[in-house]
This record gives structure tokens, C-alpha cells and sequence, in this order.
């Protein structure tokens, strides 16, 4: 089964769209636009109503998906958004949001954001001036982050900004497009954070 089948399951699997192919996920070409139902052979007559605990669960396997990490690392982020004041499931959602990879995709410099992990680490990016491989390194109030000279050329980066318009950049980031960078003008607030996640479910998931 190619990489693309795979991803489009995973969407109709969660029963939303989790944006995991680009631009295909704003077309018709869309799985979830033609196929809204759960894979496999009975997917289209499961109506079955879950649990608590397996919405929680379907809720924490979905926010994962959609920013591409594994549960280890996902639950180490929940740990920090505990300890952090406020509510935690705000906390969560903005430290997701403040990845470096995420930034880069919101900014539009990539097509989805298991392209802008690929291009992080491979050193594509800057950030204050510096060069940085961290996919999940966590971005601030003020940090600029720009492509390196040497990749203001990279094709995949450019029919990306192309796109970028069409799919917005959120209120917490300023885009620059003509050179290539962008800042991180404030901290995403929930009602900036366009992702279909329901952090309560994740917390009371956590807080077993």
C-alpha cells in the first residue's frame, strides 16, 4: 500500500481531516470528500457508540497524528504542559503549535508538516540567525525563523509559498514572504488554533 493510501486511512480512521498529504487534502481528490467512512471491509457500517475511555483514546491518537509524533514523545509534552500555569489542555495545544516544524508548516513553507520535519533536519532553516535540525524545538515570542540562502531555491519550498495564500497563516505568525521568514509575533491562543482537536479528552485521558 503506497504512503498516500496509508495517510488518507489514517484520516478516515479519526473521521476528520488531519491535513497529512497538502494540497490534496483541500481538493476533491480528497479521501474524506469521497470516502467518509472508516477503512477496511466494514468500515462503512460502523455506528457502533464508543466509550469514554475510547473517545479519549481516538482523541490522543488523532492530535498525534496530525503533528506527526510518537507517544513518548507526545506524553513528555502533556508532562510539561501540566507544570506549566493555566489550563492544560491550552498548554498542550500551543507548545504543539510552537514546534519548529509546525511553525515552518503554518508559515507555508512547506506542504505538510511531515515535509517540514524532513526539511528541519536537514537543516534548511534558521532560527535567530542560527542554523538548527530540532523538529521539536519550541519556538518563542520574537524568534524569527527563515530559510538558509542556500535553500531559498528548494522547489518544494517555493510551490509551497505559492500555495500558502490559500490556506492562511494564523494570527500568532507574521510572514515575510518576499525573503523567506518569518516571526513568531505572540503566543497561540486556543481560539488561534485551527487544528479539530478536543484537548479535554486528552487531558482526562492523561489524568487516569
Amino acid at each position: 500500500m503506497s504512503k498516500e493510501r496509508v495517510k488518507c486511512r489514517l484520516c478516515r480512521r479519526e473521521a476528520d481531516k488531519l491535513f497529512l498529504k497538502g494540497d490534496r487534502c483541500f481538493s476533491d481528490r480528497c479521501s474524506m470528500e469521497r470516502r467518509a467512512y472508516a477503512p477496511g471491509q466494514h468500515g462503512q457500517k460502523r455506528g457502533k457508540k464508543s466509550s469514554n475511555y475510547g473517545m479519549q483514546l481516538r482523541e490522543k491518537q488523532k492530535a498525534k497524528r496530525i503533528y506527526g509524533m510518537d507517544e513518548k514523545q507526545f506524553k513528555l509534552f502533556f508532562q510539561r504542559a501540566v507544570r506549566i500555569k493555566g489550563k492544560t489542555g491550552d498548554n498542550l495545544l500551543s507548545m504543539l503549535e510552537r514546534r519548529l516544524d509546525n511553525v515552518v508548516y503554518r508559515l507555508g513553507c512547506t506542504l505538510t508538516r511531515a515535509e517540514s520535519r524532513q526539511l528541519v533536519r536537514h537543516g534548511h532553516f534558521l532560527v535567530n540567525g542560527k542554523k538548527t535540525n530540532i523538529p521539536s524545538m519550541l519556538l518563542n515570542v520574537g524568534d524569527k525563523i527563515e530559510v538558509r540562502d542556500k535553500s531559498k531555491k528548494v522547489e518544494r519550498m517555493l510551490l509551497a509559498l505559492k500555495s500558502a495564500r490559500r490556506r492562511g497563516v494564523p494570527e500568532w505568525l507574521e510572514l515575510h514572504e518576499e525573503s523567506m521568514s518569518g516571526v513568531v509575533k505572540n503566543m497561540p491562543e486556543r481560539e488561534h488554533i485551527s487544528a479539530q482537536i478536543d484537548e479535554t479528552l486528552i487531558v482526562e485521558h492523561y489524568s487516569k
